[in-house]
């Protein structure tokens, strides 16, 4: 059922219109009338943001369900801890190559038909993996079944598109941080599963992991095809993506995400591996890594929205740099904990890491709609036309969104190709510390030379 609401204001509730038929779209949405959102708005909006991070949950977990599935690869599977970083890192770069096109799938199909279809194709690797999964298989076999589970990163890019579009400018923030970590917590949750098969069914049954998610993606496909919205207002913008990816600021935003969300979701997938390859004495079993591995992402995922939250209040490049600041020091107290083999002090570092990056996430995913109204603030002092100035920064918004999730996801594979690369020539991670260490060390450079730094000019304190 299609939601309408006129611009004299429909005397229906939109929340209650939008419950009949859904084949057409809401033809007039508009956030940033206080009167139009505090009628009806708010509440469609609202429905539509719990069931994208229900969708988006899911996904995520289908994404990152390896992460669990390497802690069951016993010897019987003959892979090293280098194939398994590899395995690691393939659902990450599939994932992120994914994003930018899902990210434009919004517009094209529409916010609620896209995230019936994409909740559908989770299926794909999850009965893959469910019927794959057993000693024998081979390597390639599995590598093939890993790369599909990249499907799950790219529901983010798409879901953070469409609730980008329902929420006013004030509000965008606490959205999007609530959407993504929503989202991000399908990251412990699945590992919360794995840990709940290893202590019911044991930890030669695989399998059942990923099958526990076939009912659950069928539940979220239906719920998002019975009570999700399109937008008629939604379209496509190339010419926006042409122009961000001019902006060199759009490369500066997506650095840092790098940085903050990389390090999450490379973490996410590495964690458990980490603690059987470096601490192999003390976890020796599948169970003993997976009672841990699920803390940092749970946690981190938990305070996303925090961090749009605080850059909503103090500004998204202040609490960006805080967060790298903080991230710089937490790898110290796990490069000194590795080179001490102290695992309380290892495992506080690393759970630190999860918590200070999802702040990150946050705060520098506000960062994207702050610089472009910036521009749009500094325009309309040149003499610009506001609306239209308006105008030119969300659709520049929403395709910097599609972009800086899809290069920010990136991280994660280079987060395991310096695990394997540390690993395969030892049994300590102090090179990957080491390079972790610089990264965050040049992030904070970046962010306080481009937007904290005395007389840095409009984009100051973004």
């Amino acid at each position: 059922m299609s939601t309408v609401v006129t611009e004299e204001g429909s005397a229906k509730d939109a929340a209650t219109v939008a419950g009949a038929s859904r084949s057409r779209a809401i033809t007039d949405w508009r956030p940033e009338d206080e009167e139009f959102w505090e009628r009806s708005g708010a509440a469609v909006a609202r429905r539509n943001l719990v069931l994208s991070v229900l969708s988006e949950h899911i996904g995520f977990s289908v994404w990152s369900m390896w992460s669990v599935l390497l802690l069951f690869l016993g010897p019987e599977y003959h892979i090293d801890a280098a194939g398994k970083f590899t395995l690691a890192a393939l659902p990450t770069a599939v994932g992120a190559a994914l994003r930018l096109p899902y990210t434009f799938a919004v517009a094209r199909f529409g916010g609620r038909n896209w995230t019936v279809f994409s909740a559908l194709l989770l299926l794909v690797p999850t009965v893959l993996a469910g019927v794959v999964l057993r000693p024998g298989v081979s390597y390639g076999t599995l590598l093939a079944v890993a790369c599909a589970a990249g499907v799950g990163g790219g529901n983010f890019a798409s879901s953070m598109a469409n609730i980008n579009a329902f929420y006013p400018q004030r509000l965008k923030g606490w959205a999007l941080g609530v959407n993504a970590g929503g989202g991000n917590l399908g990251v412990p949750v699945v590992q919360l599963v794995g840990l709940s098969v290893i202590a019911t069914a044991g930890a030669a049954q695989p399998r059942l992991v990923p099958l526990v998610y076939v009912p659950l993606i069928v539940l979220a496909a239906l719920g998002a095809a019975l009570r999700m919205d399109n937008l008629a207002s939604a379209r496509n913008d190339g010419r926006a993506l042409r122009e961000v990816a001019r902006d060199p600021h759009s490369w500066v935003v997506s650095l840092l995400y790098i940085g903050t969300f990389g390090s999450f979701i490379g973490f996410g997938f590495a964690f458990g591996l980490v603690l059987q390859v470096q601490f192999h004495e003390q976890f020796d079993t599948p169970v003993k890594a997976a009672y841990l591995t699920f803390l940092g992402p749970l946690l981190g995922s938990l305070v996303r929205p925090v961090g749009g939250r605080l850059a909503d209040r103090w500004g998204g490049a202040r609490v960006t740099l805080w967060t790298f600041a903080a991230m710089a020091a937490g790898v110290g107290v796990v490069l000194a904990a590795s080179r001490r083999e102290s695992l309380p002090v290892f495992l506080v570092g690393f759970v630190a890491l999860f918590v200070l990056s999802g702040l990150g996430n946050g705060s520098t995913y506000r960062m994207i709609p702050a610089v472009f109204r910036a521009r749009a603030h500094a325009a309309v002092a040149a003499g610009a036309d506001a609306e239209t100035a308006e105008r030119d920064a969300r659709r520049r918004t929403s395709a910097l969104i599609g972009l800086a999730g899809a290069i920010g996801a990136f991280g994660g594979v280079l987060v395991n190709l310096a695990f394997r690369q540390s690993f395969l020539h030892g049994e300590s991670g102090d090179p990957a510390y080491w390079a972790f260490l610089a990264a965050y060390a040049v992030c904070s450079v970046v962010t306080w030379a481009v937007y904290l730094r005395p007389r840095g000019g409009p984009m100051r304190g973004v």
